[in-house]
């Protein structure tokens, strides 16, 4: 079992007030959780994301940080943040990793699992 155990959550919610279907504009929340589940303090240094829209289209974004912040998180802590996307379909899909330095100096990568952007309450 690896010291370094980062488990990430995803929730997404569409934001109508800031989209304009018509404009082929829809604007999603993402509230993302970050949490130690390892022996050893980790940092988080930068992102990776993919993001996919209806049409299969593709945008990859790379970053320091999140929120302009790179939280160290001890074993047991959790960051929370939330950021949004924008796409040009009602219906997409994003994932990615993060990049982390654990205090030993280990890079490694906490992956992010898939989660869907939805403008639609699906029942």
């Amino acid at each position: 079992m690896s010291d370094y155990r980062i488990a990430i959550s995803a929730q997404s919610q569409y934001q109508p007030d800031q989209s304009s279907p018509e404009e082929q504009r829809y604007v999603f929340a993402y509230t993302i959780t970050i949490e130690n589940r390892g022996t050893k303090p980790a940092r988080l240094l930068d992102r990776h994301w993919i993001i996919t829209d209806a049409n299969g289209q593709v945008q990859e974004v790379r970053g320091h940080g999140v929120v302009g912040e790179q939280p160290h998180l001890r074993p047991g802590e959790a960051f929370k943040y939330t950021s949004g996307a924008v796409l040009p379909t009602p219906l997409g899909s994003m994932h990615g990793h993060y990049g982390m330095l654990g205090e030993d100096g280990t890079r490694f990568e906490a992956r992010i699992p898939a989660f869907s952007l939805t403008s639609t309450r699906l029942h």
